[in-house]
């Protein structure tokens, strides 16, 4: 069963019906303001199409300050009229200020309905989300690493010949490495009573053999 058309809407028409007569109030209050003819048309259309711009902005770019302040001055505006005309107001004197704000309503819209239209959105940045946390590894799960079996990769030391260690002069000492050893020495001979031998020089000092005995040469 095919579905009419056109339905019966309740809000719809109650819709209408209250734009009607907001729109009535605020033409009788722009002729009673001093603008007649159709300039006293104009001014709803005016108020309404900034009310329906600013509610637009407010629901496609979500609110801004913006669209706020726009659509509570179109929506001051409707209702000011329609209170204005409830008997409330004498529309045959008008004050003085009633009729400024009716004249600078049109530079007013203009300048609202501009900034809507051309002005950037105020997005306010989303938060980024927080990072999943890695997960724990499990001990019972995961076995156990394997011992690597550790490979030796210290060079094997060449016997030296006699007659080259023979042969090859001493190093030269520095005076301050012999003066250290020399406290190192006193030091030992302090302590033990004996004087140093070469191997526990050497072990001391931290030094090669050769030097050690160059060393132990100048000690003695």
């Amino acid at each position: 069963m095919a579905r009419p058309a056109l339905r019966f809407d309740a809000v719809l028409v109650q819709a209408v019906i209250a734009g009607a007569l907001s729109f009535a109030h605020l033409h009788d209050l722009a002729a009673a303001a001093g603008q007649d003819g159709w300039k006293a048309w104009a001014y709803p259309i005016s108020v309404d199409l900034l009310l329906v711009a600013s509610w637009r902005r407010l629901r496609t770019d979500g609110p801004s300050r913006l669209a706020w302040c726009w659509f509570v001055v179109a929506l001051f505006a409707s209702l000011g009229a329609n209170v204005a005309t409830a008997g409330l107001l004498d529309l045959n004197q008008v004050p003085s200020w009633l009729r400024i704000l009716v004249a600078a309503w049109p530079a007013l819209a203009f300048m609202g309905g501009t900034l809507l239209a051309h002005s950037a959105t105020e997005r306010v940045p989303d938060p980024p989300a927080p990072a999943a946390p890695a997960p724990e590894p499990d001990p019972a799960s995961d076995p156990e690493p394997e011992p690597v079996p550790s490979v030796d990769d210290t060079p094997a030391l060449l016997p030296a010949d006699p007659a080259s260690v023979a042969a090859a002069p001493a190093p030269p000492v520095p005076a301050a490495l012999v003066d250290h050893a020399r406290k190192v020495a006193d030091d030992h001979r302090a302590r033990t009573g004996t004087p140093i031998d070469t191997d526990t020089l050497r072990a001391r000092l931290g030094v090669p053999p050769q030097l050690a005995d160059a060393i132990a040469a100048q000690l003695a």
